[in-house]
């Protein structure tokens, strides 16, 4: 795994490393010519590249350390819940004349195992048939002069108690009056969009038939003391963007004492202002949802699909499930769903919620690899302060990139991300003369996944509250640091001079849009969400790989193919190298692959693994196939000039 050495070490001495170093005398080399494979300037064997090497590899102790307890810990974690919309679930029942608890049982049959109950609120006690609810306006008419006031609201007890019992829980000014020969309660306002607490007759009895209970409260400035009378459920989900008292501390302060052993819920794709305190103190559990507009935009199969994808590569614990129209339709999603899960070996039962706690002492020694990495790849460039420039830069940014937000700075993440856009950088700057070289840039960039896992990856980063924060630079910045790397040994001014005199044809400025237009292309379309839609053969294909197996990421498909070819220096001129550098994008894809910490470890490895097997024979093919292309194309029509 040593780097190329230089073959002429004495004329590399006398060249000028600097950028404002003299120029060198030697006869100009056009652009086109000094971007070929062959005469891209060979990386500078620096003394220390041994002792860096060693601490790299030593330093690889501790990461894999860390990485070995991290799966462990997120094997104990593949349990999942459903968490049926309860309500949902009672309409759906109503429009089909069923009996909500005899749904509940057909649903039970195919796996399902949660639901989530909201909070009452006085309107639902007046469904129920607990209190009656009438309009100031209405009962003056009924009973004209007994003191009925137009603009109030008027409740009364049809269960005994229940409307003399709710004015405790409220601001709201209230009095007892009496009209029409009846007791009532007088609000100043319309009471019955109030939450009226939980309904506890049916949490017992869900609780009692063995079901996971997600508890939904509502807030209210108009309630005295939100969370004293929560149900003893496991999980409490806020229905809103932010957690009751998000906006009052002393209030949030005493939402996170009421919570008591419950576990908040993260809501996919919906931060939730607040939910940063209650996390710190009691954990939380990852939820996943689809909100009624998009799921009626979908079939029952493809849901399905989306909800195992969820549970078994983004470490869901909770998949909040809504009815489909019909009850077959229904069935038909759940008992997919449940099929999937089984295939990936994800149980269905009530989930225990731990915090991963990684090893302080591990991660300190892990800190060691990025940092000696950073300084191996500066010091290896043709022009070694440049290298050093690009070295430095790329720390700042790191670091400065983990230090917005109100915690300071964060050396850990920083570093991880210092791992992510230098081990894919590595490789292709020590060596990238034959294809072979692949190999070794495939296991630094290996190496580097180990050191971003061991100091990325904490109890806020796997739950997905603190995302990996450069994401986009894992793919953007090993381009430019591979980029710098072809610069010319000589001053730098006269390699922007060459640049900048260089004749350019029309077929060149083809090629650098084509380029252009690929990488805007491939990093639009990072993440789980892009800016850029997909075709509906490609969804297709998609949906169908990753319910069968663990979904290779595209960009390594074309990426690890594509830095074959380029070493393999079969293309004319700069296109070899022009299509290495397109290569990177391979390499860059493995450490953005497992930046993303919410997905287990080993779905990681497996969905690296798979693009690394295919996009090397596809390599291969493409490298045979370009051979052949080029020689038809030198050959086509020579023998019948020939002959003529």
């Amino acid at each position: 795994m040593c780097p190329v050495t230089d073959p002429n070490p004495a004329a590399r001495s006398s060249l000028p490393e600097s950028p404002g170093g003299p120029s060198v005398s030697q006869p100009p080399i056009p652009p086109q010519a000094a971007l070929s494979l062959e005469t891209l300037p060979v990386p500078t064997r620096h003394r220390l590249t041994p002792v860096l090497l060693g601490l790299i590899l030593l330093s690889l102790i501790p990461a894999f350390l860390l990485a070995y307890q991290r799966v462990t810990f997120e094997q104990s974690e593949k349990t999942t819940s459903y968490v049926m919309d309860y309500p949902n679930l009672v309409s759906q029942a109503q429009r089909y004349g069923q009996e909500p608890q005899a749904l509940l049982d057909r649903y039970k049959a195919l796996g399902l195992n949660g639901v989530a109950v909201y909070e009452d609120t006085i309107g639902s006690l007046q469904q129920r048939g607990e209190v009656y609810f009438q309009d100031g306006a209405d009962l003056a008419v009924q009973f004209p002069g007994q003191g009925a006031q137009p603009q109030k609201s008027y409740l009364r007890s049809l269960k005994p108690g229940v409307a003399e019992s709710l004015p405790a829980r409220y601001t709201i000014p209230t009095r007892l009056v009496q009209i029409g020969g009846n007791q009532w309660v007088e609000w100043a306002t319309d009471p019955r969009f109030l939450p009226a607490g939980p309904n506890t007759a049916l949490i017992n009895d869900l609780k009692a038939q063995g079901m996971t209970l997600v508890y939904r409260p509502y807030a209210d400035d108009a309630v005295l003391r939100p969370g004293a009378d929560w149900p003893d459920v496991p999980f409490i989900s806020f229905p809103s963007t932010e957690v009751i008292g998000a906006r009052n501390p002393d209030l949030l302060d005493k939402i996170n004492e009421r919570m008591e052993g419950r576990i908040p819920t993260l809501i996919e794709a919906t931060p939730q202002r607040g939910i940063e305190e209650l996390v710190e103190r009691h954990g939380a559990a990852r939820m996943f949802s689809i909100s009624a507009a998009w799921q009626n935009l979908l079939d029952p199969e493809e849901t399905a699909s989306k909800f195992a994808l969820a549970a078994r590569e983004r470490g869901h614990r909770l998949l909040y499930l809504r009815t489909f129209p019909t009850i077959g339709e229904t069935e038909i999603f759940l008992a997919r769903t449940t099929k999937l899960l089984g295939d990936a070996g994800v149980k269905l039962a009530n989930p225990t919620i731990t915090r991963y706690e990684p090893s302080p002492l591990l991660q300190l020694l892990s800190a060691v690899g990025p940092l000696a990495a950073l300084l191996l790849l500066g010091l290896s460039y043709p022009l070694v302060r440049l290298g050093l420039l690009a070295s430095a830069l790329t720390a700042l940014l790191a670091f400065g990139l983990n230090s917005l937000g109100p915690d300071g700075i964060k050396p850990l993440e920083g570093l991880a991300l210092i791992a992510a856009v230098t081990f894919p950088s590595l490789g292709l700057v020590l060596r990238r003369r034959r294809v072979s070289d692949w190999f070794l840039a495939t296991g630094l960039s290996l190496a580097g996944v180990l050191f971003v896992s061991a100091l990325g990856a904490n109890g806020n980063s796997m739950i997905g509250l603190e995302p990996f924060r450069g994401v986009g630079l894992t793919l953007l910045l090993p381009l430019v640091l591979v980029g710098a790397s072809f610069l010319p040994r000589q001053d730098i001014r006269k390699t922007a001079q060459d640049i900048y005199n260089a004749p350019i044809k029309l077929g060149d400025i083809v090629v650098m849009g084509l380029g252009i237009a690929v990488f805007a292309l491939v990093f639009l379309r990072r993440g789980n969400t892009s800016s850029v839609g997909v075709s509906d053969a490609e969804k297709e294909v998609r949906q169908n790989l990753q319910d069968s197996i663990v979904r290779p990421r595209f960009k390594e498909l074309a990426g690890h193919p594509l830095a074959l070819v380029g070493l393999s220096g079969v293309l004319p001129g700069y296109f070899s190298t022009l299509i290495l550098l397109g290569g990177v994008i391979g390499q860059a894809s493995i450490l953005n692959t497992f930046s993303h910490f919410h997905t287990p470890l080993l779905i990681s490895a497996a969905r690296c693994f798979i693009g690394l097997g295919v996009g090397l024979v596809a390599g291969y093919v493409a490298i045979w196939a370009v051979k052949q292309g080029i020689r038809i194309w030198n050959t086509y029509g020579t023998r019948r000039a020939v002959q003529a």
